[in-house]
């Protein structure tokens, strides 16, 4: 199994010359996330803490690379990251960018990491939430590891979360693929699967190909639609989806194939990407074809 693919900071995960900051962090994954629940709050959640997002907070969660983010904290506040901000100052965010920094702390570390795409079963009862986590090489135990870094004491109580969110649980994370497969086996309702009013086979198959770019190293917003993304069950290409949905699920075994497919015009990420959050297109920076 290679991990080089995911060792090295690219492109969003670059996070330039503010990755020097990074030296200063801890080794530990544990003490990577407590970092970063002290400079983002998810922009959802703000009432958890008491605090109303400002004008400048609203838009932070459509910034895409690393290094903007951090960018926009040290300009905001210029202290060192080991330094958490008050709640109503920190960054406003989504779960992919609590995924997408820790994969570009890690990785400054030389540690393999990538973001995965899929859903969490534990926000609401019987229902699958449109998430994204990190997932990281442990080299002691051999294995990867389902890291949800945005969960702190607030929502861990909020939400009853009785697990260890550094080592998530597979059934209470699932990778798109795995979603994809539940659904079409007929083991679970892809009306279960979505977030806000927007549930469906839809939905789960236009994460599967989020995740693949991801695993191709582009971690995009969870609202920006591109390529072979349909909001229509019909429009499905289903045959193409089982697909890729076999990949994702084992990606270590189909890296090849990953490679090869993210040719496709309905995977690659283009330069400029629809986000349906703001319902107009937008360029992709860093651009997606950075090395």
């Amino acid at each position: 199994m290679s991990l080089d693919s995911w060792r090295q900071p690219v492109a969003l995960s670059d996070a330039g010359i503010w990755a020097l900051q990074f030296d200063a962090l801890p080794d530990d994954v544990g003490g990577l996330a407590r970092v970063l629940q002290g400079l983002l709050i998810h922009e959802h959640m703000p009432d958890f803490y008491g605090v109303t997002l400002s004008d400048r907070q609203r838009g932070e969660p459509h910034v895409r690379g690393a290094e903007q983010v951090l960018e926009r904290i040290a300009v905001h506040d210029p202290r060192p990251l080991l330094h958490p901000r008050p709640a109503g100052e920190r960054f406003a965010c989504c779960c992919r960018h609590y995924t997408l920094m820790l994969v570009a702390m890690l990785r400054n570390k030389g540690i393999a990491a990538r973001a995965r795409c899929g859903f969490g079963a534990y926000f609401v009862k019987d229902m699958f939430i449109d998430h994204w986590v990190t997932e990281y090489f442990d080299q002691a135990r051999q294995r990867w590891v389902l890291v949800d870094s945005q969960i702190d004491a607030q929502q861990r109580a909020k939400f009853g979360i009785d697990f260890d969110t550094l080592d998530v649980p597979r059934e209470k994370f699932l990778v798109a693929g795995d979603a994809w497969k539940l659904c079409r086996d007929g083991r679970a309702s892809p009306q279960a699967f979505g977030v806000l009013d927007m549930f469906g086979l839809w939905f789960i198959a236009s994460n599967v190909i989020r995740d693949v770019a991801a695993l191709n190293n582009r971690e995009m917003l969870p609202w920006d639609v591109w390529g072979g993304m349909t909001l229509v069950d019909a429009e499905i290409d289903l045959a193409f989806i089982d697909r890729l949905a076999g990949f994702t699920r084992e990606p270590d075994k189909h890296l090849d194939e990953l490679r090869a497919v993210y040719g496709d015009p309905r995977i690659a990420v283009p330069p400029t990407v629809f986000n349906a959050v703001l319902n107009r297109p937008e360029a992709v920076s860093p651009a997606p074809d950075s090395p």
